[in-house]
């Protein structure tokens, strides 16, 4: 079965949201927006590209900073509404330096910062 991006289920300004999974570690790296034609190029050059709402423009993750996302698989859920993009990231995929977006922990009422920059 050939696969329709048509079929998927964006929000009213015609996205969808999009996790970036490292696919040999399972680190959760980030969370991006895409649209239709986002996913398509995505799906056709093998390179993740999102669609972003401040500029709105595509960016292909990497393209400035060299920091790329190879996709090895990308995911539907069952609703249809959520991307899981499997990744090989090379470098930070945060624009923080850090490895991963998700690196503030809430603990005991508190944010803790559980990951520095890389340098």
């Amino acid at each position: 079965m050939s696969f329709d991006p048509a079929t998927l289920t964006f929000d009213a300004n015609g996205l969808i949201p999009c996790i970036a999974q490292d696919a040999d570690g399972g680190e959760v790296l980030m969370m991006a927006w895409m649209n239709a034609a986002s996913v398509a190029r995505t799906l056709e050059t093998g390179r993740v590209t999102y669609w972003s709402r401040s500029r709105q423009s595509y960016w292909i993750k990497g393209e400035s900073s060299g920091h790329v996302q190879e996709l090895v698989e990308l995911r539907v859920d069952c609703d249809r509404d959520c991307l899981l993009a499997l990744v090989r990231q090379s470098g930070p995929a945060c624009h923080t330096n850090r490895r991963s977006c998700f690196y503030t922990a809430l603990r005991e009422g508190d944010e803790v910062e559980i990951m520095t920059p890389t340098e």
